[in-house]
């Protein structure tokens, strides 16, 4: 690991009031997830059709057996706990150095570990909402339901909240992480490759000179930071104060 990248990252961190963190599929694979192109990841599994295809509006609408078989199976991991990044994000957040998480994952380990100002992007697996009458149901009351998930109440199907291919991200969450982004004096971008747009996007928001990337490989948006790092995000957070 480059020492001069990490003394001066370390520097910037312990000078930054307002740190904003925007983190991927990287962020959660330290805890036990798979990302999406990973050895384990959604590419690699026993459907015939593509993850694009299964967790579409349309392929939830038209085939519900095999998107809640898929859903069930690749998409849920009850037993993750959060890793040193999750941890340490949360502890800058009670110091008063960090002002928010933008996360484009579902798995809700950011704030398992504490995290209180977290902007979901895709949403999260620990809300189930029916369909029918509003019910908002937890993950654990979720997965005792049926395969096709039916709300006890009114008997209208329950739609686990995360935004699925062909729909529309949440505007208010939106608004918050740009808001977030364009306050932020530190913005560290990390376990994502930066493909899936319009998050993608939110890096042209940043006004600052204090853009750092992490992630294992090289990203299509490596020569706009100021900072870039091809390193293990735990690793590089073994490492901050």
């Amino acid at each position: 690991m480059d020492e001069k990248k990490m003394e001066l990252l370390r520097t910037w961190v312990q000078e930054s009031r307002r740190i904003v963190f925007f983190g991927g599929a990287g962020v959660s694979t330290e805890s036990g997830i798979p990302d999406f192109r990973g050895v384990d990841g959604l590419y690699h599994q026993k459907f015939s059709e593509p993850p694009e295809t299964i967790i579409s509006h349309t392929y939830y609408q038209r085939k519900p057996s095999t998107f809640f078989e898929f859903y069930r199976t690749r998409m849920i991991y009850p037993n993750a706990k959060p890793n040193i990044a999750h941890e340490k994000l949360a502890r800058w957040e009670r110091e008063g150095r960090l002002l928010a998480v933008v996360t484009q994952n579902i798995d809700g380990l950011h704030q398992m570990a504490g995290s209180k100002n977290v902007f979901e992007l895709h949403g999260s697996v620990h809300r189930n909402i029916c369909r029918g009458c509003g019910k908002v149901y937890d993950l654990a009351a979720f997965m005792q339901m049926a395969h096709i998930p039916v709300c006890p109440a009114c008997g209208g199907r329950v739609k686990p909240d995360v935004v699925l291919y062909e729909e529309a991200l949440d505007g208010y969450t939106i608004s918050g992480a740009l808001d977030a982004i364009r306050r932020a004096d530190l913005l560290i971008v990390a376990g994502t490759s930066l493909t899936v747009y319009p998050a993608a996007a939110f890096l042209d928001e940043y006004p600052g000179n204090r853009l750092v990337l992490i992630n294992k490989t090289e990203t299509k948006r490596d020569d706009i930071a100021n900072l870039v790092l091809h390193e293990k995000l735990g690793d590089v957070f073994a490492q901050l104060p």
